[in-house]
């Protein structure tokens, strides 16, 4: 794996953590968010953050591993196509905390988290297509995307 491309991702996970963590911060530490109605199956606040940076140090490392293969396989097209829809993945990730918490707009969010459960979902088949320890080691991310959206679903279905 190459630096350069290992700092590329990293940095590209780095921003979407900190552009979500703008909204969510100050959100999670409102009277908003504590009268929201929560599911049981909700975990505790200091389980997300424990997450989310295992995962953004997943979606970088699996990333960068996953471009450099592919380029030094003379797949330019496909590195270009991968980091495309890293980006877009990335977007999708921040965009949804900036809806949920700071928009407060729990319906459009649970079907962000859709879109982003499929968008991860997605990265991981490209990993696996290129390296299948790869991507079964972003798995792990879909499958949380997938819980998110049903935990998202869930506090909008409690607090119409």
């Amino acid at each position: 794996m190459r630096p350069l491309t290992l700092a590329k991702t990293a940095g590209a996970s780095f921003a979407a953590a900190a552009a979500g963590a703008l909204a969510t911060r100050p959100a999670v530490e409102s009277p908003w968010f504590d009268r929201l109605k929560k599911p049981g199956f909700q975990p505790p606040r200091v389980a997300f953050p424990i997450a989310w940076n295992i995962l953004y140090s997943d979606i970088a490392v699996v990333s960068a591993s996953t471009i450099a293969t592919l380029n030094d396989r003379g797949d330019a097209e496909q590195a270009r196509a991968y980091t495309r829809a890293l980006a877009a993945n990335l977007v999708i990730n921040a965009g949804w905390s900036w809806v949920f918490f700071n928009r407060k707009r729990l319906g459009v969010a649970a079907v962000g988290a859709g879109l982003l459960t499929a968008s991860s979902a997605d990265l991981a088949r490209r990993a696996a297509a290129v390296n299948a320890p790869a991507g079964a080691a972003l798995a792990a991310y879909p499958v949380w995307c997938a819980f998110a959206t049903v935990l998202s679903t869930r506090i909008w279905q409690l607090n119409r």
